[in-house]
């Protein structure tokens, strides 16, 4: 396992983080250990869940299996840099996550950071939360409350490093001015949606992100399925299965299933597995510290590991581009 620095900080996490959102949904807890202990095997020690994970009736069920593993002993949590979220509504009774019937009991006021954050560490079973992210904007918060809540966490020991998941490059350089004026560290990492089919980040939030030293951290990598081999799973009647078929309804456009058409005939010119140089493209472009990889099973993990060790020649990286172009840099890509 390759490992890297955490945007602008000291603390050294792997190439590759692993996912926990299938856990206890898609996934059953004996099995996510051994996904858990499979992905530690491998080096991977960057671990990503959110409050909110689990099931629609048993919101927090991810954490507690998370830490279910973590009381397992065998330096589990030593060993792992754990990222959790804060912000959802955590209301039991199958309300979505970002809807909520009482105040105060989602987004990121001082109340509810302090009451999410306790909630987690009783889940996870553990003292500290290596990387507290805010899973999404909250345009009704002043950063200065959202900072002096994260002080009083930090001063306790329970949270060492902050981080957003979900937010414009303004937000991003609005929470670090912010915390720069007061000297505080500031955020240090951003999950984005960023992978080859979905490249607007590249316009605003990673230059926002570079500018600050903000590691940016992938999700969807392979785009729900559609970068995975979409329609050769087809074609061998595996069909598109991804949470919500969503990689199905996504072929059903044309322009996209021909998209998708283009880049997996490239890759089988070139004798390459889509979902590995998904995660292979990731992994060289500037800024990425890593992508979520989700896996259900032990041979996703495994394809997601040879992603690493694999490295894509300029004729690859060149049709790449040619058929999933960006947005190209900014201001270029919306000005003269």
């Amino acid at each position: 396992m390759e490992y890297t620095q955490l945007g602008r900080t000291g603390l050294k996490v792997s190439r590759l983080v692993l996912g926990t959102m299938n856990f206890g949904g898609l996934t059953e807890e004996a099995d996510s250990h051994a996904l858990m202990d499979a992905a530690h095997d491998a080096g991977i020690n960057f671990f990503d869940t959110a409050n909110i994970y689990g099931k629609a009736e048993h919101k927090g069920l991810t954490e507690e299996i998370v830490g279910s593993w973590f009381a397992q002993g065998g330096g589990r949590r030593d060993k792992t840099v754990l990222a959790t979220k804060g912000y959802g509504n955590m209301t039991q009774d199958g309300t979505p996550w970002n809807i909520t019937s009482w105040p105060n009991h989602d987004r990121l006021s001082a109340l509810n950071i302090r009451r999410s954050v306790e909630a987690s560490l009783k889940r996870l079973g553990t003292d500290y939360i290596d990387v507290y992210q805010f899973h999404h904007v909250d345009r009704a918060t002043p950063f200065e409350e959202i900072w002096q809540a994260m002080d009083v966490l930090v001063q306790q020991g329970k949270v060492l490093y902050v981080g957003t998941s979900n937010f414009p490059g303004y937000k991003i350089a609005q929470a670090n001015e912010v915390a720069a004026r007061t000297g505080r560290l500031g955020l240090v990492s951003e999950q984005c949606l960023y992978n080859l089919a979905e490249r607007r980040a590249e316009m605003e939030v990673i230059p926002a992100a570079q500018e600050y030293g903000v590691g940016i951290i992938p999700w969807s990598p392979l785009h729900q399925g559609l970068l995975g081999g979409a329609l050769r799973k087809e074609e061998a009647g595996d069909g598109a299965r991804t949470k919500g078929g969503r990689s199905a309804a996504g072929l059903a456009d044309p322009a996209v299933r021909a998209q998708v058409q283009a880049y997996e005939d490239l890759l089988a010119k070139h004798e390459l597995e889509p979902g590995e140089v998904a995660l292979a493209w990731l992994l060289t472009r500037p800024g990425v510290t890593g992508p979520i990889v989700g896996p259900r099973t032990a041979e996703q993990l495994e394809s997601a590991l040879r992603a690493v060790e694999l490295e894509l020649s300029e004729d690859v990286l060149a049709g790449l581009d040619e058929i999933f172009p960006g947005p190209g840099p900014s201001p270029e890509a919306f000005a003269w």
